[in-house]
């Protein structure tokens, strides 16, 4: 048996214990549970550090797609379009930029201007075209490692594109992608050789780790910014239903633009890269939003997010998990995560077959 953090966990481990929530009083995973990509991505919903994993259970080794179909993919076709090669060029100096400036702030050998670490992704946004086509973007660029800097970044290009999507005003969105961006700071003060422990965190050390957000605000809240900037930096990790962390706070003791971050941090980290594999089909991510989100995110906004996610994809093509390939042609509002496939000739409404899902958008 032994302990593997979260973002190394790999389909066909075997779970050695039971994984619970923070307090102990949900249990998420039995153990025994061989590891799939939803299972994997439900740890990270309810940010589970790390779980134990039982060394002597070898998995049937996956068949590896061919290289012909990988680049026939949607992806590679995006990523080989004049837009996505801007797009990356633009992110990968901004998270440099970034990562330079924010190390300052939190060593207090620099100022924090916000303006000038929110107008290079407003830009980004702006040169898209079209907001909702960030998501592509976002989706084709996950190749990097899930480092604070670059999910700092992606969480702030889709809390701007979320606050469009609320009709919010320009002053408004610019704040709240500014708390997409400053909400993980706190993570930067967090030691690394506890996230690197090989063993089973304690109490205490787990508690440091969850520290962050409190850390974080400590960081910003002297500081002459926006206070829902530094609030969404103390409570993005805190539920409607009280589940959260640090402060269990529920429903309207959350801050407006915390509750929107917590959405866009929990979907980034369910839809960022491993090492096996490549981003996680949107869909799972929908899925468990639609099956344990509504009770623990603002109704108004997670249902936004989810519905208006869903219609970026109308059109595209899929593979379901039964092998066969089609065009999602409607989306169903009651199940978002089920819509209608259009596969040769037949339509095929997810919602009538349980068992069947989309596993990747091609």
């Amino acid at each position: 048996m032994k302990r593997v953090l979260t973002f190394e966990l790999v389909p066909g481990m075997k779970l050695a214990k039971n994984v619970y929530n923070y307090d102990n009083h949900q249990l998420l995973v039995s153990a025994g549970t061989i590891l799939t990509d939803e299972t994997i991505s439900r740890l990270a919903y309810y940010s589970i550090i790390d779980v134990h994993i039982d060394e002597t259970y070898e998995a049937e080794p996956e068949e590896e797609e061919t290289g012909e179909a990988e680049a026939s993919s949607y992806v590679e076709r995006l990523r080989r379009t004049p837009q996505f090669i801007k797009f990356k060029a633009d992110f990968e100096e901004n998270a440099d930029l970034f990562e330079k400036r924010i190390n300052q702030v939190v060593k207090k050998n620099g100022d924090l201007h916000v303006d000038s670490l929110v107008e290079p992704v407003l830009k980004m946004v702006d040169d898209t075209g079209n907001p909702s086509s960030v998501f592509d973007m976002l989706h084709a660029l996950r190749s990097y490692d899930d480092l604070t800097y670059m999910h700092s970044i992606n969480v702030s290009l889709i809390c701007n594109v979320l606050g469009q999507w609320l009709k919010f005003d320009d002053e408004e969105v610019r704040v709240l992608t500014a708390a997409g961006l400053l909400h993980d700071i706190g993570k930067i003060l967090v030691p690394g050789d506890l996230i690197a422990k090989p063993s089973k965190l304690t109490k205490y050390e787990y508690a440091i780790v969850q520290r962050h957000a409190y850390d974080g605000y400590m960081v910003l809240k002297d500081l002459d910014i926006n206070e829902h900037i530094k609030n969404a930096a103390l409570m993005h990790h805190e539920r409607m239903d009280g589940s959260g962390y640090p402060l269990h706070l529920k429903g309207e003791q959350i801050d407006s633009y915390a509750k929107i971050v917590a959405i866009a941090d929990v979907y980034d980290a369910m839809t960022s890269p491993r090492v096996y594999r490549g981003a996680l089909c949107p869909f799972v991510a929908i899925s468990l939003f639609e099956r344990e989100g509504l009770q623990k995110y603002e109704s108004k906004y997670i249902l936004t997010f989810l519905e208006c996610i869903v219609n970026t994809y109308l059109l595209n093509r899929v593979r379901l998990t039964n092998g066969m390939e089609g065009e999602i042609v409607f989306i169903n509002r009651e199940f978002l995560s089920k819509p209608t496939i259009k596969v040769g000739d037949a339509y095929v409404d997810l919602t009538q077959y349980p068992d069947i899902a989309i596993e990747k958008i091609i």
